[in-house]
């Protein structure tokens, strides 16, 4: 059920003035959706990575063209929207898809249940001689800027990825509720990233993203997300060390504990030894 974005906030709000995180985390399937609200998750985002993710393909999956990524989450919707109970969903929303119809989709995930929209898949996460090509070529980050506000207008709740200081200043003056500081792909498991931030760095880059979103509003949330803070001590070590007020992960809620818990439940079916008698 599609919940108000500022009841939201002032349930987020009012967390943190316990001194208790927000903590969001992406869903690629519905049994991911329904015991993360069962482990007493804030918000949970589902975007096409967790399809692909769940999948057993690496997130970055979601950023090549596999798929159209906006009517994956259309489609992922009916799994996951079905399965949560309380918890605000929110979408990612490939904001340069050039044929997406923005108003009208928007209006339509409103429709689905939906509480609110992230930006992903994100140009954010490209680099180099490409990303650059995308920004000449009308595909780059502002667009998913405009997009974020854009939502904000029809009063959804946005929580954009942003990567450096002046992203999160452009997303800070688009209306954006939530900054999430991304770090880059999740570390560890099977098909996680291995060249990666170090915490501390992290917990640099992340304060200048906080700071610099602050600079525009003083109410703005920011939670961090990615790279190395993948394991509860690292979200732990970053909301000891930066002035944030939570952690969204993606791989860390569900790809990583899955990995574990069918490889461990795997093995203790085949260590079991048969009664033979001769």
């Amino acid at each position: 059920m599609r919940q108000n974005r500022t009841e939201i906030l002032n349930r987020f709000h009012a967390k943190i003035s316990e001194g208790k995180p927000i903590v969001g985390g992406g869903a690629g399937t519905g049994i991911s959706a329904k015991c993360e609200e069962a482990g007493g998750i804030d918000l949970i985002v589902i975007y096409n990575s967790g399809r692909f993710r769940m999948a057993g393909r690496g997130s970055l999956s979601g950023l090549l063209p596999f798929g159209n990524a906006n009517e994956i989450v259309k489609d992922m919707a009916k799994e996951v929207l079905t399965t949560v109970k309380s918890t605000p969903v929110i979408a990612g929303v490939c904001g340069v898809d050039p044929f997406m119809l923005r108003d009208h989709f928007l209006k339509e995930l409103i429709d689905l249940g939906f509480s609110g929209i992230q930006n992903f898949p994100t140009v954010g996460l490209i680099d180099g001689t490409f990303r650059a090509n995308l920004e000449e070529t009308g595909m780059g980050y502002d667009l998913e800027v405009e997009c974020v506000a854009a939502a904000r207008k029809l009063e959804l709740l946005t929580t954009p990825y942003v990567f450096d200081p002046e992203q999160a200043v452009q997303m800070a003056e688009a209306g954006a509720d939530i900054l999430v500081a991304h770090m880059g792909l999740t570390t560890g498991g099977a098909i996680g990233a291995e060249t990666a931030n170090s915490l501390d760095a992290c917990v640099r880059r992340v304060s200048e993203i906080a700071e610099a979103g602050r600079s525009v509003r003083t109410d703005i949330l920011v939670l961090c997300h990615g790279g190395p803070i993948s394991m509860p001590e690292d979200a732990k070590f970053m909301l000891e060390n930066c002035d944030i007020h939570g952690f969204y992960g993606a791989s860390s809620m569900e790809r990583l504990p899955t990995e574990t818990a069918i490889r461990d439940q795997v093995q203790q079916f085949v260590d079991l030894k048969l009664n033979r008698t001769n």
